[in-house]
């Protein structure tokens, strides 16, 4: 494929970013016009396609979802957007007007094990909290070790490799199963529990996630060893 054709994909797979902002009900009108404020701040930044603006969906809460997306032609005008000080001061003044909001960006495809919560520049704050991510990788990596340890040890593979080899063939192996199979399943389990920190979670959820992550790790040492 020569450069021209790669510029044309280039231009073609424009990179978006898709927010959700929760607003109480009977705040239409103020949201509206701090989202046209949004959208005269992102036309004077380089690479800026268009905004959408979704229909509102009314929840029973009660409270109202917007979905708003903007388009750049390159993951490189997004990123300089999403933290941009333009984009930053509007969504402090916008804090009046919704209760919270978080957003998924489409650029590269490469998403991450807490996918469904990532935002670029803001990631700290509409991740989930520290505490809870530390637990989750925990819950998938604990039982891959030791099931990768003792099936290699019963196997004695890699047995006559020296240990810096080994450590890297485990650690490559190990990474592969958790990103591709293991992490996705136990984030999408968990998905109730792993709120960003921007939405404020019952305490209720807080207890149950913290209960079924504690049981299962109890559960999973004594399996271990006994087995």
């Amino acid at each position: 494929m020569n450069s021209t054709s790669e510029a044309r994909i280039h231009q073609v797979f424009y990179s978006s970013l898709v927010t959700e902002y929760i607003t109480p009900q009977g705040k239409d009108f103020a949201f509206k016009r701090w989202h046209h404020r949004l959208v005269n701040r992102a036309k004077n930044h380089p690479g800026f396609m268009r905004f959408d603006l979704c229909p509102p969906l009314r929840c029973i809460d009660p409270v109202v979802k917007w979905y708003s997306i903007v388009h750049f032609d390159s993951p490189e005008h997004l990123d300089s957007w999403v933290g941009s000080i333009d984009r930053q001061q509007l969504v402090v003044s916008g804090r009046q007007i919704f209760h919270a909001y978080r957003f998924k960006s489409f650029t590269t495809g490469l998403e991450g094990w807490f996918s469904h919560q990532q935002g670029g520049a803001e990631r700290p704050s509409l991740s989930s909290p520290a505490w809870k991510k530390i637990l989750t990788v925990v819950v998938g990596l604990y039982p891959t070790l030791m099931i990768q340890s003792q099936l290699f040890s019963a196997l004695g593979i890699f047995n006559s490799w020296s240990p810096a080899s080994r450590m890297l063939i485990n650690n490559l192996i190990t990474s592969s199963i958790l990103t591709l199979i293991v992490m996705p399943f136990i984030s999408q389990k968990l998905h109730f529990w792993l709120q960003p920190t921007d939405l404020l979670a019952s305490r209720k959820n807080d207890l149950t996630g913290a209960f079924i992550v504690i049981t299962i790790l109890g559960v999973m040492m004594v399996l271990f060893d006994r087995f």
